[in-house]
């Protein structure tokens, strides 16, 4: 079983026309309704398009004509969102979403972060003029306002002759319908695709930017938690007993000296945590030493036997380092925890502008990513900074998970 999360994630149709089939099955009734639904669609797109194009610019001699067409254009993004729908149902086509209209969150946000220093005026009007600019170059609007224009003779011309063909032309009507469909799957795909492959990255990095948010909290609450519950409550007990040992300093010096040593022993509790806890956060050996001495600190702690080896010339950028010494982590404490292997190896190496990483123990096997052992956390993490996660654990072993991030030059991450 072979089980992958990656950065990019292809979609099922691949742009090819859908194979032969029975004349007359629910493929064709779905084109059927498609072709006939073309022309009050199309009538509904083209009016919409032409109201608000020629009133946007007619008016544009106002202050209110720009802000009407940036309007429209907004409304065509819903109706390009409706006809991906009408198409996915009934014509099979999958089509990414296009990502929001790129800058005006931003914008607002900047606005909001810059209204107490410069005044609430001068941020609204920011980002108004922003937000009209960004609505006015906005390519996947600008692409569903001429696909609703060409919608109307396409529309009439699909229309008449799918009603004309349910009437006259019954045998051949199939072999029709299917070459009209494909000429609507093809200009679906031209017009209501996102823009191009920038459009598609940046819709996956908005969706990346919330995973490493969540991440980042979460691990905040997390250091919260475990300074709390440990290193914090440990230094106020020790506060209290070093009170209690100074009040019985002068009456009684002997149980003054037995809390003092009392004390320093949760001293030195208190600075274990504190040192594990950091060693967490990121651990001295991988700043000082690097990969290799960090992954064999932690493979020592194993359970099973590990061998580890890196083959690396130079060092990665600081944080991609850090992902990968924490990747590595999980992984050997799931081989602890999980696995019942005997040995398990760790490799590193370099190809071209990637940092590897394979992780392979010869335990039980079973493990996935949805298996409830952090593997779709790391595979998100992974991700998030354009890296690729593979995990292949049949039942029975080996598992073998292979990692891939950027390598990026050292102090550019």
């Amino acid at each position: 079983m072979t089980a992958s999360l990656t950065a990019h994630q292809g979609l099922p149709d691949d742009g090819r026309p859908p194979p032969a089939r029975f004349a007359y099955d629910r493929h064709t009734w779905k084109e059927i309704a498609h072709l006939l639904s073309n022309l009050p669609v199309a009538v509904a797109g083209f009016l919409y398009a032409v109201f608000t194009v020629f009133t946007g610019v007619g008016l544009s001699v106002t202050v209110i004509g720009l802000p009407w067409l940036v309007a429209g254009l907004t409304g065509a993004r819903l109706l390009g969102r409706a006809e991906r729908a009408r198409a996915r149902a009934l014509l099979g086509v999958r089509i990414d979403e296009p990502s929001p209209l790129h800058g005006s969150r931003g914008r607002r946000r900047r606005r909001k972060g810059r209204a107490g220093k410069r005044g609430d005026s001068e941020g609204f009007s920011e980002g108004f003029f922003g937000w009209v600019w960004a609505g006015l170059k906005d390519p996947v609007a600008w692409r569903t306002v001429l696909y609703e224009f060409v919608r109307l003779p396409w529309g009439v011309l699909t229309f008449s002759v799918t009603l004309v063909g349910l009437l006259v032309l019954w045998p051949v009507l199939p072999h029709v319908v299917r070459g009209l469909s494909n000429a609507d799957r093809a200009m679906v795909r031209g017009l209501l695709s996102p823009s191009d492959e920038l459009e598609r990255r940046i819709a996956e990095l908005e969706s990346d930017r919330g995973v490493v948010v969540d991440t980042a909290a979460a691990d905040l609450r997390r250091i919260e938690r475990d300074l709390h519950d440990g290193a914090q409550a440990r230094l106020v007990a020790l506060a209290m007993g070093l009170g209690l040992a100074k009040e019985k300093l002068l009456e009684d010096p002997q149980a003054a000296a037995d809390m003092v040593d009392e004390a320093h022993g949760e001293v030195k509790l208190a600075l274990r945590e504190l040192r594990d806890l950091a060693r967490g956060i990121h651990p001295a050996v991988l700043t000082d030493r690097g990969l290799d001495a960090a992954l064999s600190s932690i493979a020592s702690r194993c359970t099973a036997p590990v061998k580890v080896t890196v083959d690396l010339e130079e060092r990665p950028a600081e944080a991609i380092e850090g992902i990968a010494y924490f990747t590595v982590s999980e992984l050997l404490q799931n081989v602890s925890k999980h696995s019942a292997a005997r040995s398990a190896t760790v490799d590193v190496w370099r190809t071209d502008d990637r940092l590897m990483l394979q992780v392979r123990d010869d335990g039980r096997g079973g493990a996935r990513l949805d298996g409830g052992t952090g593997m779709s956390g790391l595979a998100e993490r992974l991700g998030a900074v354009d890296g690729l996660f593979v995990l292949d654990s049949p039942e029975g072993g080996p598992t073998v998970v292979t990692a891939e991030l950027p390598w990026r030059e050292r102090g550019k991450a």
